[in-house]
């Protein structure tokens, strides 16, 4: 079986390693959703991943209610990222954009708009907004005459993206968000050909996908998904048919990737005791397969590789407080312990101030 260390192919994506930054929301873009400077430094600082999937990005104003969150559909975003992955790319490294629409997660404070999602349901719970933490409201079904207006959004962000340097793309079909809403059935409770049958709740994100291929071309283009589990308030039944069905209909779209989301019972961020569904979606999808949540050792990760069930592992916060990962991980050296307190504030503190393994020496 090939190491944590050796290189991989995903799709057109040469990664010199299967070590992965995962997507990371952080929040130091403008109010206007624009990146800022300061993210071209920390996007470089982790150049040394295998490949970096960017935090995830707005496809829309209306999917995008994440306070500073970055977003694709602009002008502007456009050129404020791209200093960003030529940066990334001068220091040797790879990056794709993952496209988000937030669904009912989104607050109208922040909007400006009403929720949608698959049908009339609100997360439970508080959601972040520019004047802190409110109650998540009830979200407005998708008309079927939006989803057209919808898939555009998502053409128009993968041109964008490529536009501004991105390698690729990452549609978010995971973590109880717009595409998720669709797919699973504690949310989704439509009565047309996007709801009922599994068949029918995967059809949003196998038009999303196919829109976003005709753009990016299938080797440039990865999904995310979070089969197990319940993920911000949404959850599915019987999720095995339903993602295997899902990740089987990935595959005969040839993307460059499948991500995997899947916490354990004794996770870190979020806890399920639903069992991993990896080992049965490796049954139908023969791309790469990679997987994430709560992977800290390189005995951890190794070992999903070793009996078969990935290609790669993602890692997230292990990769906020340590911009050289993989080098520590190789080495055996120490790692950084994060400061949950910065993840989502602006400015250098927990963001670009981590030290690598040469300034820790220092």
């Amino acid at each position: 079986m090939p190491s944590l260390f050796d290189p991989i192919q995903l799709g057109a994506i040469s990664a010199p390693n299967r070590i992965l930054m995962a997507p990371l929301t952080r929040g130091r873009s403008t109010k206007a959703h624009v990146p800022t400077e300061i993210m071209i430094e920390y996007y470089r600082q982790r150049a040394s991943a295998g490949l970096i999937i960017s935090e995830a990005t707005g496809i829309s104003r209306q999917g995008l209610g994440w306070p500073f969150a970055p977003g694709l559909w602009s002008d502007e975003q456009v050129a404020a990222w791209t200093p960003i992955t030529k940066a990334v790319h001068d220091a040797g490294g790879r990056i794709i954009a993952q496209l988000w629409h937030m669904g009912r997660q989104v607050h109208s404070s922040v909007t400006g708009e009403q929720p949608v999602s698959s049908s009339a349901t609100a997360t439970p719970g508080e959601a972040h907004s520019y004047e802190g933490k409110k109650p998540f409201e009830t979200a407005r079904p998708l008309e079927v005459s939006e989803i057209p207006g919808l898939l555009d959004d998502y053409e128009r962000a993968t041109k964008n993206a490529l536009a501004a340097g991105f390698d690729g793309v990452q549609v978010h079909a995971a973590n109880g968000y717009l595409i998720d809403e669709f797919l699973r059935d504690n949310a989704n409770f439509r009565d047309d050909q996007y709801g009922g049958s599994v068949e029918n709740r995967i059809r949003l994100l196998k038009q999303v996908v196919e829109r976003v291929v005709s753009v990016a071309g299938k080797d440039r283009t990865s999904v995310r998904l979070s089969p197990n589990g319940e993920s911000q308030g949404v959850d599915d039944s019987d999720p095995q048919p339903l993602f295997t069905a899902a990740a089987k209909a990935l595959g005969d779209l040839g993307i460059a990737f499948l991500e995997l989301r899947e916490p354990g019972p004794d996770g870190t961020f979020g806890r399920t005791d639903v069992p991993k569904l990896s080992p049965e979606i490796r049954k139908v999808f023969t791309g790469p397969l990679v997987v994430n949540s709560d992977y800290t050792t390189v005995e951890e990760a190794q070992a999903v590789i070793d009996a078969g069930t990935a290609d790669a592992v993602s890692f997230g916060r292990t990769f906020l407080a340590n911009p050289d990962l993989p080098e520590r991980l190789r080495t055996g050296a120490p790692l950084n312990a994060m400061n949950p307190k910065t993840m989502y504030s602006q400015g250098a503190e927990g963001y670009t101030d981590y030290p690598a393994l040469e300034t820790a020496d220092a």
